[in-house]
């Protein structure tokens, strides 16, 4: 018995050891998705980037423009909801192959990630209900509030840098929600989210945002030296001189959001 599990468990390294090889034998990124067929991209649900339509397919800018890059490629697109906090990890550890989610272009991204380069304009803003909306017009009018706010993102790094309260959920729909339900004053989430999402004649018509907290970029995030990095930017820069950004972008109303290529 003691011989048969000695074999078993040497059988069970050399195998480990075999698929470690093999997985390694990549050279780069770009071998590694198209071998494998697909690029998984990681997202959470943020309408209008990345979020499910009726037919429960995830549709959006974000989401369009990724399909056209996996189109380029020659791979399938696999979308994976991934916690924003812990996209690096996912990353690293090729659960996922690119952020692609209106990540912000910051020093942390930069320092973690190959980034593409910036694609559309955003900024921080404070959602509040419609009714209260004239309290909160200054940043100063904010001190006091409970803030619901995205872990992990770049809302909840202004909030930390104002010394303001917050309360960290899931994703910025779960954000909104705890506004709505009166679990929090206010919320923080991107400025393409509230125009798609708040408002009159939207899924948060109680809700309005007021102060705009900073101004960002949205870049993709790939592997740490990811060769798909040069690729992804060329795709950019054709999508844009041939039409086909701004016709995806003015499919989701986030068109004076892009920026030229």
């Amino acid at each position: 018995m003691k011989k048969l599990f000695v074999l078993v468990l040497s059988l069970w390294i050399v195998s480990l050891f075999a698929a470690c090889g093999k997985q390694s034998s990549f050279e780069n990124d770009m071998e590694y998705v198209k071998n494998k067929g697909k690029l998984v991209v990681g997202i959470t649900n943020f309408e209008p980037m990345d979020y499910k339509n009726d037919a429960g397919q995830w549709v959006g800018f974000d989401a369009d423009m990724a399909k056209g890059f996996g189109e380029k490629l020659g791979v399938e697109i696999e979308f994976v909801e991934i916690g924003w906090d812990s996209k690096l990890m996912e990353l690293e550890g090729k659960t996922i192959d690119c952020v692609w989610n209106g990540m912000t272009l910051n020093d942390e991204t930069k320092k973690g990630m190959e980034c593409s380069k910036p694609y559309c304009n955003n900024a921080q803003v404070v959602i509040v209900p419609m009714e209260k909306a004239d309290q909160y017009q200054t940043v100063e009018s904010l001190s006091g509030l409970t803030f619901a706010v995205e872990s992990g993102s770049a809302g909840e790094k202004q909030l930390q840098s104002l010394n303001l309260n917050f309360i960290s959920v899931k994703d910025q729909s779960d954000a909104l929600m705890e506004v709505t339900s009166r679990t929090a004053d206010a919320a923080v989430i991107d400025s393409l989210m509230a125009g798609a999402m708040v408002g009159e004649k939207t899924a948060y018509s109680n809700l309005t945002y007021t102060v705009s907290l900073n101004s960002e970029q949205y870049a993709v995030g790939l592997r740490k030296g990811s060769d798909l990095a040069k690729e992804l930017n060329d795709f950019l820069d054709a999508s844009y001189t041939d039409g086909t950004t701004m016709k995806i972008a003015e499919q989701y109303g986030v068109q004076a959001a892009v920026i030229e290529q």
